[in-house]
């Protein structure tokens, strides 16, 4: 599954900043690393980035600029919060997960009332499957088993949680870059986890 491309120049152009803008986020780690997609074309060495998480992501930076320091927002948009804990009870009564994920995160999972903030992102992602109405219950489950023993190998790194349906059957993966499936595999669902991460920690 390739997804579009944009270029530096031509994102720079779209959203009206510049070069010296970009390269100040990047090293404020507003904008990681590997998303600055380096590649040869015809007139030598060009940028490129995944065009709808880039363009997402300078969105919400020009619109939380105003209300947090550049600092801030890099707490906003890294991937964990080390130190954070609260219990599911608390979680699920502010409506940040339902009762039903948090059942269905807690029968899988097994953890105590007290979840850190990794244990709260993969019920988070558990709530955002539900409520998308396009993962069954039983697909919801193994999402949270396969988030439960691979999430912590990306080590903060971009990666998102795919469902995927083939003849009926469910498939679950976490992935960095590009996919690529036969015409059989229908992917269900999507979930950019660092994306999750950053709307958590806006609800907590």
């Amino acid at each position: 599954m390739s997804e579009e491309l944009i270029s530096k120049k031509e994102l720079l152009e779209l959203k009206n900043i510049t070069y010296g803008q970009l390269y100040r986020w990047k090293r404020k780690n507003l904008i990681p690393e590997d998303w600055f997609i380096r590649k040869s074309t015809f007139t030598g060495q060009e940028t490129f980035f995944l065009k709808e998480k880039i363009l997402q992501r300078i969105d919400r930076i020009i619109n939380m600029k105003e209300d947090l320091s550049l600092t801030d927002l890099a707490d906003v948009f890294s991937p964990g919060m080390p130190g954070i804990s609260e219990k599911k009870d608390v979680l699920v009564s502010r409506g940040i997960v339902s009762v039903q994920a948090m059942e269905i995160y807690s029968a899988v999972s097994g953890k105590g009332e007290v979840l850190d903030f990794n244990d709260m992102l993969i019920a988070y992602a558990a709530e955002k499957l539900l409520a998308s109405g396009d993962a069954t219950i039983d697909e919801t489950k193994l999402a949270v088993e396969t988030l439960e023993a691979n999430y912590g190998k990306f080590s903060g790194k971009s990666c998102e949680l795919v469902v995927m349906r083939k003849l009926g059957v469910a498939v679950c993966a976490v992935i960095s870059g590009e996919m690529y499936f036969d015409k059989n595999m229908k992917v269900i669902l999507r979930l950019p986890m660092l994306a999750c991460a950053e709307e958590l920690k806006m609800k907590l």
